[in-house]
């Protein structure tokens, strides 16, 4: 697959909630282009989108986006076909925790490559795994090439999608397109637990008899739930 790519299409969005709330929407939509093989960025583009329904203020607190922004902006039905202009069925899309972006637009039958689980694999010792942690742990700002006005402001489609193009562009010098489109497949790998009396400990050092409690209350999301699989595999004593 990896020799027909021609685009690795970084893609971003603001919204007024996360998935899991009724009716959140897509209010900014953006895309960066990254070259598969020169490993530059070759396009970009961004858009607002109207929303049908309010934007909550604690929404507005993450992206500032209010709604005198996307007041004369197109519905986001007319604003998918531009998502997709120029992009092959061959092509790739690649989000930083994909599994958002596919939530509001599954892609026409593309390949998606998550920088998130991949930087997960690639970088465990990094601090944390978002895009801006990334950004500064991988010193993104100083690799030729990068510019940090278009990087900013965060948590905006466009600067976010730039950040997440730049961290593709390293993680390719560390592994393949298909390795990445192999672990994007899977389950996440976290490093840490993330609730409860453990929270903040190592999975890798987590007793066999608490990751089998949360493989037994099968409770938690499929990632939690991989990664304790695979330390108890390990044979975590």
């Amino acid at each position: 697959m990896a020799s027909k790519v021609r685009r690795l299409r970084v893609i971003d969005y603001e919204t007024t909630g996360v998935p899991e709330d009724a009716g959140a929407e897509v209010i900014e939509l953006a895309y960066v282009d990254v070259d598969p093989d020169a490993l530059t960025v070759t396009g970009r583009w961004q858009s607002f989108a109207k929303p049908v329904g309010p934007i909550p203020p604690q929404v507005k607190a993450v992206h500032h986006i209010l709604e005198e922004d996307v007041a004369e902006a197109p519905p986001i039905q007319e604003l998918w076909p531009l998502l997709f202009q120029g992009c092959g069925p061959q092509d790739i899309l690649v989000a930083h925790n994909a599994s958002f972006e596919q939530h509001f637009h599954k892609g026409d039958g593309r390949a998606w490559i998550d920088t998130y689980k991949c930087a997960l694999v690639v970088w465990p010792d990094a601090p944390a795994h978002s895009n801006q942690v990334l950004r500064y742990w991988l010193n993104l700002d100083r690799v030729t090439g990068f510019d940090r006005v278009a990087a900013m402001p965060p948590h905006r489609a466009l600067p976010d999608a730039y950040v997440t193009a730049h961290a593709l562009i390293q993680l390719l010098h560390a592994i393949t397109i298909d390795d990445m489109l192999r672990i994007s497949a899977e389950p996440a790998l976290l490093r840490r637990i993330g609730f409860g009396k453990h929270k903040g400990l190592l999975f890798s050092e987590a007793q066999a008899d608490y990751l089998r409690w949360i493989v037994d209350k099968a409770e938690f999301d499929a990632d939690v739930m991989a990664t304790a699989r695979y330390w108890l595999d390990r044979g975590n004593s």
